[in-house]
């Protein structure tokens, strides 16, 4: 840790893991004298939760049987919360108490913020974009591979429509009244959602351009066919979520019909090119289009009767709380 830190007793860390062995040991090394972690396992199998209890013994642990996604699980967290504000921390993140004590000067100048945010930098010390304009207004610049390469790097504070969600410094009293996450996203587009609802009361979010994170991209999860299905199958029907959310049925479905002709013919298109990870990418987007269309849920509907009975849960438990379904 650098010998900068802040006031650590104003701040609950909330870390989500689901087979994060292989970074989770590295993101909590700089939280080994922080008094209130919360950490949500999402069904890890791997040696995560040993890791998490040799370097912070003092967290709190929720344990669901079954991962519920990210949105959900981050509900979970919050839900213990008692400090002035709350960090979301992914655990492929890499995080000092120099950058936090930034955060929170930007935080107390400006009570107005929900969302307080670093700049993420990748392994290799380039800037990763952590900011943009909100969701809807997105195609009118150029992709996000193109600001990497010609956007200069952000200076000083920034007050921006959307804030990326891999460290993410939030005050609780907005938060509560903003709403914290939308319980029907299992994966993608929570960030988004929350960063809307933000602007929209009237809140601003701001990324602190001085406050520098390492982000250690897709290290958060043990890579495998399965995680990369589930991922992108979660981008197809989120994305369509989003768009009936904001902009009703009729948007919705005009985008259905757009994405589903482009998915199609890309991942034809990569299979017979035998490029398998771009084919099995657009077939799951392809699918989770389809099967948002159809009805089905983004996840076990049983857990909507877990997270209505999860505030009963909490005063029957102790510290380790284990959640089964």
């Amino acid at each position: 840790m650098t010998d900068q830190q802040p006031d650590w007793d104003r701040i609950t860390i909330i870390s989500i893991v689901h087979h994060s062995a292989a970074v989770i040991g590295q993101c909590m090394e700089n939280f080994r004298d922080v008094p209130n972690i919360v950490i949500i396992d999402n069904a890890s199998d791997d040696e995560t939760l040993d890791i998490i209890a040799a370097t912070v013994p003092q967290a709190q642990i929720v344990r669901n049987k079954h991962g519920v996604g990210y949105g959900n699980a981050a509900n979970q967290g919050m839900e213990l919360v008692k400090t002035e504000f709350a960090m979301m921390v992914n655990p492929d993140s890499i995080v000092t108490g120099e950058a936090v004590c930034a955060l929170l000067a930007v935080a107390d100048t400006y009570p107005e913020a929900g969302i307080i945010c670093p700049q993420s930098l990748n392994r290799d010390g380039s800037v990763e974009p952590t900011h943009d304009v909100n969701l809807f207004k997105r195609k009118a610049i150029s992709p996000p591979y193109h600001r990497r390469d010609h956007e200069p790097a952000p200076q000083g504070l920034v007050c921006a429509e959307y804030i990326s969600g891999a460290v993410n410094l939030f005050r609780m009293t907005i938060l509560r009244d903003v709403g914290i996450f939308d319980p029907n996203l299992f994966l993608y587009f929570e960030d988004d959602d929350i960063s809307l609802r933000m602007h929209a009361a009237g809140h601003a979010a701001i990324l602190v351009a001085d406050a520098r994170i390492m982000h250690v991209n897709a290290g958060s999860v043990r890579p495998s066919l399965h995680y990369k299905w589930e991922k992108f199958w979660h981008y197809g029907w989120s994305r369509l979520y989003i768009e009936q959310k904001y902009h009703g049925r009729g948007a919705m479905l005009g985008l259905a019909v757009r994405h589903t002709g482009r998915f199609f013919f890309k991942a034809l298109l990569y299979s017979l090119i035998f490029q398998g990870n771009k084919a099995l990418r657009d077939w799951a987007r392809l699918v989770g289009t389809l099967e948002y269309l159809i009805g089905r849920p983004a996840f076990d509907p049983r857990f909507r009767e877990i997270n209505e009975n999860w505030r009963k849960t909490l005063k029957n438990k102790g510290c380790i709380i284990k959640i089964d379904w």
